[in-house]
């Protein structure tokens, strides 16, 4: 039997008060992948992550995780999510120790597992050696590969990561995408991120869905992406084409459009 998507979203669609946010996307990320969610700021990225994330309720349409259903189920959804959030999540006056010692019990990893279930996790971000020392006197990068381990104690199928290594030096950052493709080498867990970082996208991903404006304007590897917009392109052209508005939201003619048509136009040519 064929495992269900990792996350499947059809026609959500979230309004706050007069301004819709998302606006019936269609979303579906592979189980096993590296997914990342772009977009420019107010493109629906967070707010789409939230309703995944069961943190916001569907206002319209439905998402699933693992084929359960978030809505009817969301405790159940709950336990197969880690989530490491844009704002930092430790507390700067507990150990690391501490602080993912608290998310086991957050995520009601047994009481007998609960020791063995934080070991791994600080094994897993490297931060072994820095357990006992309170988060306030960690590194940028610790911090995140803490919140990582945070998220990775109750064992999920997908990892959401939004923004997971902002403000961070460059060392710092590829020093947490090491960790999160070791932890995915290891259990074979989804990876969902959101990140402005398009060198980040560009290694690391292997399926990209830009959002502007509430909604899935392109859709691809990062090289089919690319190849849209120019033999030399970068996916720094594609985000300033997706923001600019090169293509008309309104008609439907986007990237998405695009990129069927040149494909129509090799096979005739």
């Amino acid at each position: 039997m064929t495992e269900p998507m990792a996350v499947r979203c059809t026609g959500l669609r979230q309004t706050f008060g007069e301004h819709v946010a998302v606006d019936g996307i269609d979303l579906a990320v592979p189980a096993g992948a590296v997914f990342g969610l772009l977009g420019p700021n107010g493109a629906g990225k967070t707010t789409t992550i939230r309703a995944i994330t069961t943190l916001l309720p569907t206002a319209a349409g439905t998402v699933e995780i693992f084929g359960v259903d978030v809505a009817r189920h969301k405790l159940a959804a709950r336990r197969l999510i880690g989530y490491v959030p844009q704002q930092l999540s430790a507390d700067g006056t507990l150990t690391g120790w501490e602080n993912v010692a608290l998310f086991a019990r957050l995520f009601d990893v047994p009481r007998a597992q609960r020791r063995s279930a934080v070991r791994t996790a600080l094994e897993a971000v490297g931060l072994t050696s820095a357990a006992e020392r309170q988060a306030s006197t960690y590194s940028g990068g610790m911090v995140r590969r803490l919140e990582l381990a945070q998220a990775l104690v109750s064992g999920p199928k997908l990892l959401v990561l939004d923004e997971p290594t902002i403000g961070l030096d460059p060392i710092a950052r590829e020093g947490v995408w090491e960790r999160i493709h070791e932890i995915r080498a290891a259990t074979g867990m989804t990876v969902l991120v959101t990140t402005h970082y398009m060198d980040e996208a560009d290694q690391h991903c292997e399926q990209i869905a830009l959002m502007h404006r509430g909604r899935i304007r392109a859709l691809g590897t990062p090289a089919e992406l690319k190849s849209v917009v120019g033999p030399e392109a970068t996916l720094d052209d594609v985000f300033r084409t997706i923001s600019d508005d090169a293509f008309d939201a309104e008609t439907g003619e986007g990237m998405r459009n695009v990129r069927s048509t040149r494909r129509t136009s090799s096979r005739l040519g």
